[in-house]
């Protein structure tokens, strides 16, 4: 029987000896390549963090101590060894397991992550409840380097640091870096000594024998003799006490470590180095191939993929930066660390000087392109519709109110599938639509995508423009780089009775469920401004509107038609469909589509059982 049958919870990880964990992390890693190779998800992270995972488990007494993880797509490990072996087959799909931590899934889920730079601040409330409430437990945050580039994550390390009476431990996982053996070595024994009682002793010894003048020399002196070797300043000056860096994945390095740390009152930072892909040779030698693969056969590795039928939305905006950056050498490009997923892997390379990433720092990408904008240049900020919530005070204040000209490209607009509800971006429209100087447009195809982003650069103020994940209806993109008229819609389809006014994505099974009813179908294009001349004439016309949307109703486009209905004082029945008010969870798109109701059967159902 292999060891990982075994482990059905920690607590039986925690009955092994410490000889048998390094076959565990062997089993565990396997593990988890097989089983993402049969459903999709994330592969590199999840392998750098197994002998972390193993260490924190055997460690700590989970879910007694809390484990916080930061973003959360680095836990697979941690959902095996937490009884969920047996569900791992459905990771991802609909009514299985979530690719990130959740509270309803598990106790050993302590706090629901998924969107970055997050678990120092859940780990610090954690730890100062348990102080309030006189509990002895630790809180821990696991933390990767790409998210302490958010001012959120300083912001926790600033307010965690003046407390010296907490049970908190941040730890760094950094797997952007290598040690070398003989450095390697050091650190080892340098971490043991720092996070041992010994030094902790010796500390607190200084402090109350010397006096002041010695007591500072003795503090600069130990600051600047551990930053002499390792990168503590910073997170000494935080008011934590920092230790490292180690090797992540040296379980005979990892768990002495820990176990020194769990007797340490205060902040405590500990920084670890681990490698992405780490004991899968092809994963190790791209980890950003591997990072979010769909199936793959783990002896073979992942295949070029044939050159799809229909281009993805991503790409239709990739290529238009690139050309509209060809014939405009204003136009600047940012990403908050979405290089790949936003589609500005070329345009880096065609424009490397007008291309900036600024790492997992939505707030500052926001304000950072109104500054460019107020200089005469044109920022084109590429973000995902869930993402830009992240800089939603940046947006109306640092650009908005100021009517400065930056074009945001919307990408993920609508349900997104297997990352589920804390990646789906169903709410700009609502949340884009109020905000004064802001044009918002929703894409219907490929072809007016590209001359939605062609109008709202040409647009002297902001402006937004929506499209969903994946690849559209195949529609022919001509090369020409032409704005559309603002604020007008296009119908597309005369009919009687009942007029169909749909937003972007679902311009198309509306169009079906039209022809099915004999109904007029609109492409309304832009939900602000909308085109308030057409809704009146279609009013004049049919005897009700129905609006479909994928986006929440709340608010929404469709909210946005009453609206207009109403102050054009028109009695008029009108139908809102869109995404319900609930969170929507990972699966299929299609099929969670089709759940809520916004297929072609599915509007032209709903219409159906109110008008006719």
């Amino acid at each position: 029987m292999s060891l990982l049958t075994t482990i059905n919870s920690p607590a039986d990880l925690r009955q092994l000896n410490r000889n048998q964990l390094a076959s565990l992390a062997d089993e565990l890693r396997q593990y988890v390549i097989d089983s993402v190779s049969k459903t999709g998800g994330h592969l590199s992270s999840n392998l750098g963090t197994v002998e972390l995972t193993i260490a924190l488990h055997y460690v700590f007494n989970t879910p007694e101590d809390r484990l916080v993880w930061d973003v959360g797509h680095q836990t697979y490990p941690h959902k095996i060894l937490t009884g969920r072996r047996d569900q791992m087959h459905s990771l991802r799909q609909l009514d299985g397991i979530s690719g990130f931590p959740r509270r309803v899934e598990s106790e050993y889920d302590t706090f629901g992550t998924a969107h970055s730079s997050t678990s120092i601040s859940a780990a610090l409330g954690m730890a100062l409840a348990a102080r309030t409430k006189k509990e002895s437990r630790h809180a821990v945050a696991i933390i990767g380097d790409g998210s302490m580039t958010a001012g959120m994550a300083f912001e926790a390390l600033n307010n965690a640091g003046v407390y010296d009476d907490i049970n908190m431990l941040v730890v760094l996982n950094d797997n952007d870096m290598s040690i070398s053996p003989p450095v390697g070595a050091l650190n080892r024994y340098l971490a043991r000594l720092m996070s041992g009682k010994f030094y902790a002793a010796a500390r607190n010894v200084g402090k109350s024998v010397l006096p002041p003048p010695m007591l500072e020399l003795a503090r600069r002196f130990e600051e600047h003799a551990k930053g002499m070797i390792v990168p503590a300043t910073m997170f000494e000056e935080f008011g934590f006490n920092y230790i490292g860096p180690i090797d992540g994945h040296d379980l005979e390095s990892l768990i002495p470590t820990l176990q020194n740390i769990k007797n340490l009152k205060g902040p405590q930072f500990l920084h670890v180095v681990t490698k992405k892909g780490q004991g899968y040779k092809l994963a190790e030698a791209d980890p950003i191939l591997y990072h979010g693969p769909g199936k793959f056969n783990p002896a073979e590795g992942i295949k070029p993929a044939a050159a799809p039928a229909k281009k993805t939305y991503t790409q239709v905006f990739g290529d238009w930066l690139c050309d509209m950056a060809a014939v405009d050498d204003k136009l600047i490009g940012i990403t908050p660390a979405m290089r790949e997923g936003s589609g500005m892997v070329e345009f880096e390379q065609r424009f490397p000087q007008r291309y900036y990433d600024v790492g997992i720092a939505e707030q500052h990408s926001v304000t950072f392109a109104g500054g460019l904008a107020t200089e005469g240049l044109k920022p084109v900020v590429a973000i995902y519709s869930t993402f830009l919530q992240r800089a939603y005070d940046q947006l109306i204040h640092d650009v908005a109110l100021q009517n400065l000209d930056v074009t945001f490209a919307l990408d993920r607009a609508g349900l997104v599938g297997a990352d589920g509800a804390t990646h789906a971006g169903n709410y700009d429209l609502a949340y884009l639509r109020c905000i004064p100087n802001m044009v918002v447009m929703a894409a219907s195809d490929e072809n007016e995508c590209r001359q939605m982003l062609t109008t709202g650069y040409q647009y002297p103020g902001p402006a937004a423009i929506r499209y969903p994940r994946g690849a559209g209806i195949g529609a022919t993109i001509a090369k020409e780089l032409t704005a559309l008229p603002i604020g007008k819609a296009e119908l597309k389809r005369q009919g009687k009775k009942v007029a169909i006014l749909a937003f972007g994505s679902m311009v198309h099974p509306s169009l079906l469920a039209a022809e099915a009813l004999d109904a007029s179908l609109v492409n309304m294009r832009f939900i602000k401004p909308m085109d308030t001349d057409l809704i009146k004439e279609m009013a004049a016309s049919h005897d009700a509107f129905v609006t479909v949307e994928e986006g929440c109703t709340m608010g929404g486009a469709g909210s946005a038609v009453a609206e207009a209905l109403a102050e054009a004082g028109l009695a008029k029945p009108v139908l809102i469909l869109g995404l319900p008010d609930k969170f929507v969870d990972h699966g299929d798109p299609a099929l969670l589509l089709a759940q809520c109701g916004l297929n072609a059967e599915g509007i032209e159902a709903s219409i159906r059982h109110r008008f006719y």
